[in-house]
Order: C-alpha cells, then sequence, then structure tokens
C-alpha cells in the first residue's frame, strides 16, 4: 500500500510526498502535493490502477514520440511490401515526426490530433494541402504509434483514437471502348502487346513488367502471375503479387500472336517486357513518356496504365462476366472488394433483376388466369 509523509520545501512551507511500489516490486515516490488530501487520492488512483493492470509509470508517459516512432516504422518491415512501407515512412518523416516527434506521450491531447489533421487538410501553418488519403494515412502513423504505446502501457489511453477525418472518395475511372484500345496500342509501337496485356487481363503494371516467359501458356492460352515488379522511387522491388496470392490469368486469342512475337529470341527464364536495359521495365513517366505521348496522340480520354485494369474489369462486364470472374480475373481478395470498386460497372445486372422480376409475376399471373376460367386475377 501507498504511504504519504510531510516534508518541507526551502521556502518553510509543508509538502507531501506519496511513496508506493509499481506492478514489477520497485519502490518509487511521487512528491509536491500541497495538501494531504491530494496525495491521498494519487495514492488512491495508483492502487486502483495497479489492480486493474493499467499502471502507467510517470516517467514512460514522459517518453516523445519521437524515441519510439522509428522503433514502431522498423518493425513494419517484416509484414509490409515495400510500396506500403515507403508510404508510411513518407508520412512520418514528413508530417508525423516535424510535429508531434518532440511531444511526450503523456502531453498529447485528442483536441490537438483533431486540430492538427484539420490543419493538414487545409494546408495551415505553411504546409501543403494534403487529399484525404494522405490525411488518413499520416493519422494511421500517428495513431498505430500510440497504440503501441497503449499496449506497452506507457499511456493509458490513444489520444488518437476516434479522430474525425476527412471523407475519401474514389476518383471517377477511365474506361476505353475495344476501339480505343486498339488505337491507343497501336500508336505505343514497341509496347503494343503490353498495352493490349493490360487491358485485356487487368494485369497491374507490376505484374506485367515482371512477366517471363515461362509464365506463359500459350497452348491452354493461360499466363501465370507469380511475381509483381513494384517501382518505389527509382528503385525496382520484386516480392509476390499484392494479397500474397499467385493467380492463372486466361488469356483472349486475338493475344496470343503478339505474345509470341514477345517470346521471340528470348528464353524461359528472360523477362517478357524488358526495359532498355534488360532489368524490368520501368512505370513511363507520366507527362512525358511514351504511354502519355500515345494518349495524346489518339486523342483517347486521359488514361494511366493502372486504368487500362479499369478497362479490362469494363470490358470483361460488358462481355458477360459475372462479379466473380471479375474478381479472380483482377486478383481481388473478395468479390465484395470488386462490387466496391466497380458497383457502377454492375447496374445493368441491376436493371436484369428488375426485368427477371416482372417477368416471373407475369407468368404467374398468366397461370392463375388460366386456372380461373381466363379471369385476370386481383392486384
Amino acid at each position: 500500500m501507498a504511504t504519504i509523509e510531510k516534508y518541507q520545501i526551502s521556502s518553510g512551507a509543508m509538502r507531501y510526498r506519496v511513496r508506493y511500489r509499481t506492478p514489477d516490486n520497485r519502490q518509487t515516490d511521487k512528491r509536491g502535493f500541497t495538501t494531504k488530501r491530494e496525495a491521498q487520492a494519487f495514492a488512491n488512483t495508483v492502487e486502483v490502477a495497479k489492480l486493474r493492470g493499467e499502471y502507467v509509470a510517470p516517467a514512460d508517459a514522459r517518453v516523445t514520440v519521437g524515441e519510439i516512432g522509428p522503433g514502431w516504422l522498423d518493425r513494419q518491415r517484416g509484414h509490409l511490401k515495400p510500396s506500403a512501407y515507403s508510404s508510411l515512412e513518407v508520412a512520418w518523416r514528413l508530417r508525423v515526426a516535424p510535429r508531434w516527434g518532440h511531444v511526450a506521450l503523456g502531453d498529447i491531447r485528442p483536441s490537438a490530433v483533431q486540430q492538427w489533421i484539420s490543419d493538414l487538410r487545409r494546408g495551415d501553418n505553411d504546409a501543403k494541402t494534403l487529399g484525404p488519403s494522405a490525411v488518413s494515412r499520416t493519422h494511421q502513423v500517428l495513431s498505430a504509434i500510440l497504440a503501441d504505446a497503449v499496449k506497452d502501457r506507457m499511456i493509458t489511453a490513444n489520444p488518437a483514437a476516434g479522430i474525425k477525418l476527412p471523407r475519401l472518395t474514389r476518383k471517377a475511372k477511365t474506361y476505353l471502348t475495344h476501339q480505343q484500345v486498339s488505337t491507343l496500342a497501336g500508336a505505343a509501337g514497341a509496347y503494343e502487346a503490353l498495352v493490349l496485356l493490360l487491358a485485356y487481363t487487368g494485369l497491374r503494371w507490376g505484374e506485367a513488367t515482371g512477366l517471363r516467359v515461362r509464365d506463359l501458356d500459350l497452348l491452354r492460352r493461360r499466363v501465370m502471375v507469380s511475381e509483381n515488379a513494384v517501382q518505389v522511387g527509382a528503385q525496382i522491388h520484386v516480392g509476390t503479387p499484392k494479397a500474397h496470392k499467385r493467380r492463372t490469368v486466361p488469356l483472349p486469342e486475338f493475344l496470343l500472336p503478339y505474345l509470341a512475337r514477345q517470346c521471340e529470341g528470348r528464353g524461359r527464364e528472360d523477362l517478357l517486357f524488358p526495359g532498355d536495359d534488360g532489368g524490368y521495365l520501368k512505370r513511363p513517366h507520366p507527362t512525358c513518356g511514351w504511354f502519355i505521348k500515345a494518349v495524346a496522340e489518339t486523342g483517347v480520354p486521359h488514361t494511366t496504365p493502372h486504368d487500362l485494369r479499369h478497362t479490362a474489369a469494363s470490358l470483361a462486364v460488358s462481355a458477360g462476366a459475372n462479379v466473380k470472374a471479375v474478381q479472380n480475373l483482377l486478383g481481388h481478395a473478395s468479390a465484395a472488394m470488386t462490387l466496391d470498386i466497380y458497383a457502377d460497372l454492375f447496374d445493368d445486372d441491376l436493371e436484369a433483376v428488375a426485368i427477371a422480376l416482372h417477368e416471373a409475376r407475369a407468368r404467374e399471373s398468366v397461370g392463375k388466369m388460366w386456372a380461373r376460367g381466363g379471369q385476370p386475377t386481383q392486384p
């Protein structure tokens, strides 16, 4: 149990000190209370916190975010892909550490975090205005660091939890027609086969540029997606596909001659779409690369290589593919994710449901009419 002692300070005034033991049985104290009642209240709080397993050492609460942030960030390397880790590292280095690195864990207040989020969204304090996704990612970093501090009993609660974040909105997708894809591919020159592959299989850029000749089975019209060459900054990181799942994707028959020409003169282990240096092909520059030049030359709607993945989904749905088939084609974790991203493509399916329900009711009504001697049923 805690004990309370009176002592005298240099001015002659009396103060009270609380001596108590921490959960690991170390003796410590807290001094400076002006009344015995204040000291007793603190002692009671300590004992209750120890019983509930909520005790936080005062010294731990004085640790700054900057002292524990780098350790949290380093722990993310073990389970995140390089691209995902890079986005967290940027958020920590450019936004979280400058604002919170010097602040003690126990001094962070929810209201201050909320104000910071609002400032990021508006671009206050000479900061660059951030979009909703960047703001959410930045908050995610701070909140995750503080959540670890709660688990380690350095603070009792996460002051970044429950903060109101800007609403995330999806930008409008670009869907090209068959003719527009053909025109764009023709203008891509040496990359014609790559453009067609992206637009008709839904492969991500890194999945397509990570393909090797051995991944193609032209007899069965299949391609095995087993690697993903993701570009982070100027570096290419090769790993498993997103969600760590390999998948087999069907190839439309018209694509086979294009891919067969890509295989000419290459060994089984060679890249199907190598860069000029023979290594992995890097993503074309967004303002002056070969892809944007082909878009400008043909006059098709503004399109990025990733938009061709959306086009693949659109063309598949228009050809009669259901949501499960589109999910497998794109390598989504679930059909729910596919519907969430491409709900607009399945509007016609909803129309078909209404038509089918109308026809089913009409057939039943006709059957009842004949059963009643030709008299229509009452609604």
